[in-house]
């Protein structure tokens, strides 16, 4: 017997990255030798101070049983202390952290408990697919603001109607900027800020990359003043400590919004691993050198590709965060086509600029998550395949 889908399931598309995954499959069955940069799931270890923890805290008796809804007490001064120190913002342990497993979870939760059938959330084109799909599973509208080379990736609220404005809740961004590589200034955020408070909106930042910036230090949004008003920003340790599969992340910021989550969570996601949360408290408490040391890494892998594409005459973004170069195809090409074109001619996968808006068709993103020998095996192959194709 099957049963049909809820319309809820039905209208949203399948996972961007999980289709892409397919399309791997497909060729890789054929030839082992794809090197898969079309997501970006981090190559590197753990650091190993923070796998031992992991060992460690699994004996624990204490973590052998359900650990508080909220996270542990813990854990949550760890975040406390991590705000402090890295970015000099005071947040309450116990009324201003939400602990998740993972970003994912995080951003789905806040249109869930925000957000009333018609809301608008107001979030950019590109922007990662999810966030469609988890604006979609809460009833809200999308109003998308695009981003653009000429305004240095960053969105002009100018643009937002007022009759959508009347009608929005959320503001949500990510920056660094996936999949531009774009970073925030701390005035931007000023007036994103500004912004909120003026039209009574919270403004949501996923700082899924907050380590890796190549130009100077990301900016925290909750570094900035009066943000506990109006902003809450989602963590993740999967690419600042290459925890990808860990699923582990948190929320800091409004009161009132970490409130609805932390009841939302304990209803739909009940509690999270507690020997994960003592190993992510190692994490965020351990001296910084390994982050540091992850940094530079994919920086080396990052200016080897910029370099390498520059050379073929491919036109390269100003890459400034992330571990993603965003890359203008040819002419003649489509994303779509551009992408296949690679995959199967020279089995490099990458994502097509259009998975992540209608502002992202004309483009496809890398991701430097293989070592410097794959980029240089990547670069070889599309040299080839440009002799070849013409392109």
């Amino acid at each position: 017997m099957e049963f049909g889908a809820a319309n809820r399931i039905k209208k949203i598309p399948e996972n961007f990255f999980a289709e892409l995954d397919k399309q791997v499959a497909t060729i890789g069955a054929e030839n082992e030798s794809v090197i898969d940069l079309s997501k970006g799931n981090p190559d590197i270890a753990t650091p190993q101070h923070i796998a031992l923890s992991l060992k460690e805290a699994v004996d624990k008796r204490e973590n052998q049983r359900y650990t508080p809804f909220k996270g542990k007490i813990s854990f949550r001064k760890s975040i406390q202390k991590f705000y402090q120190q890295q970015y000099g913002a005071s947040v309450d342990v116990d009324k201003e952290i939400a602990v998740f497993h993972g970003a994912v979870v995080g951003i789905n939760a806040v249109p869930q408990v925000l957000l009333n059938p018609g809301d608008y959330v107001i979030t950019t084109d590109p922007c990662y697919p999810e966030y469609d799909t988890a604006i979609e599973l809460a009833g809200g509208k999308i109003y998308k603001l695009p981003l653009l080379q000429a305004n240095n990736y960053l969105p002009d609220y100018a643009q937002v109607p007022k009759e959508i404005l009347a009608r929005t809740k959320i503001i949500l961004l990510n920056y660094p900027n996936n999949p531009t590589g774009a970073t925030a200034s701390a005035s931007f955020f000023d007036r994103s800020l500004s912004f909120a408070h003026a039209n009574k909106l919270l403004v949501v930042n996923d700082f899924a990359y907050a380590s890796l910036g190549f130009y100077e230090t990301p900016v925290s949004i909750m570094s900035r003043p009066g943000a506990k008003e109006n902003a809450l920003e989602i963590y993740t340790l999967s690419k600042t400590y290459s925890m990808a599969g860990w699923r582990i992340g948190f929320a800091v910021g409004n009161s009132s919004v970490v409130k609805s989550l932390n009841k939302y969570l304990a209803h739909g996601h009940s509690t999270v691993f507690g020997a994960v949360q003592d190993a992510a408290g190692t994490a965020l408490e351990s001296s910084q050198e390994c982050v540091e040391e992850i940094r530079k890494k994919y920086q080396s892998r990052r200016d080897a590709l910029i370099d390498g594409l520059k050379k073929i005459n491919l036109e390269v973004a100003d890459t400034r965060g992330t571990f993603f170069v965003w890359v203008r195809i040819p002419e003649n090409y489509t994303s779509v086509s551009f992408a296949k074109l690679l995959l199967q001619g020279a089995h490099v996968a990458v994502a097509p600029g259009n998975g992540f808006g209608k502002y992202g068709e004309g483009y496809i993103r890398f991701s430097v998550v293989c070592g410097l020998e794959k980029i240089q095996e990547v670069l070889q192959r599309l040299r080839v395949l440009k002799v070849k194709e013409g392109f």
